[in-house]
């Protein structure tokens, strides 16, 4: 069976618009993720970024994510790439309600899978709620994260919701590298673990 190109996908979109520039709300999962994806989506939409990440774990460490994702957004405004923000509180309960029961899942398990559902599910709600025309996620950026479970998600939420899932694989296409090259750029904290508690026990890099 052929894998799905993502990427051949997200063109023929792009090819559609024309020079029409819809608004687009984009999940991101931290700063340095988001930078080579924002730089790439601002060329044919009006981007918010969206700033809901439950599964971050302590407070200190979400908020310390927050502010270098707003160090981003001005970094870039300053190199002419325009995205507006929409920031959610800290709800660690969402993410934990969730994944009760996954506990003990290894990590890139199923408890990752209901973490990316949580996100991109409330990402596609208020995209509908809000009026956005697409809703995607910076999470295919990472070589980490599986992009084909990632987008089977996006389209479960996009089917859910009514609004438009942009089909992506960010890592491809040096998206990953370019990722690196920016945070090393505008100086961008990288964490040193995925997010939740149980990437922080094992000390897992990203």
């Amino acid at each position: 069976m052929n894998r799905e190109n993502f990427f051949r996908k997200y063109d023929k979109i792009i090819e559609q618009l024309g020079d029409e520039k819809p608004h687009l709300l984009l999940h991101s999962c931290c700063g340095p993720c988001s930078s080579s994806v924002i730089e790439l989506l601002a060329k044919n939409f009006e981007v918010t970024v969206l700033w809901y990440n439950p599964n971050l774990w302590p407070e200190t460490e979400f908020n310390k994510r927050l502010d270098t994702q707003k160090q981003l957004i001005s970094c870039l405004d300053g190199d002419g790439i325009h995205a507006q923000l929409l920031e959610l509180p800290w709800r660690s309960e969402d993410y934990f309600s969730r994944i009760k029961g996954l506990e003990r899942e290894p990590e890139e398990g199923k408890r990752c899978l209901e973490c990316f559902r949580v996100r991109l599910d409330e990402t596609a709600r208020i995209a509908a709620e809000r009026g956005f025309d697409w809703f995607c996620t910076t999470l295919t950026v990472s070589s980490r994260k599986d992009a084909v479970a990632i987008n089977a998600i996006g389209r479960q939420a996009e089917e859910k919701y009514g609004v438009r899932w942009l089909p992506s694989e960010f890592k491809k296409r040096e998206g990953n590298h370019r990722s690196i090259i920016l945070s090393e750029k505008y100086g961008l904290y990288r964490q040193e673990y995925c997010g939740c508690v149980f990437s922080m026990e094992l000390g897992d890099k990203k």
